[in-house]
């Protein structure tokens, strides 16, 4: 199964006749292909798979989703210690 993660755009730019973006996640900056939203802007949030952005969503969306993902981060952490102490 493939996870797309929200990041934050906060800058644009041309790179080889694509457009590319700067996103932040949570104080990680990686560089994406954002050719399939070209309706992006710096201070959207998209959902990023494999380098590229797939989708745009809104922020409380992206903050909801990032929740979700921690939750399961704990969940994980967890059951791995509650089997390792079996």
């Amino acid at each position: 199964m493939c996870l797309g993660i929200p990041g934050k755009i906060i800058e644009i730019y041309k790179a080889k006749d694509f457009q590319m973006a700067k996103v932040d996640f949570g104080g990680v900056i990686r560089e994406v292909c954002i050719e399939a939203t070209p309706e992006a802007k710096v201070g959207d949030y998209a959902i990023i798979h494999a380098g590229f952005a797939i989708n745009l969503l809104s922020e409380q969306e992206a903050l909801e989703t990032l929740q979700t993902l921690r939750e399961v981060a704990l969940l994980g952490e967890e059951l791995s210690d509650n089997l390792d102490s079996k």
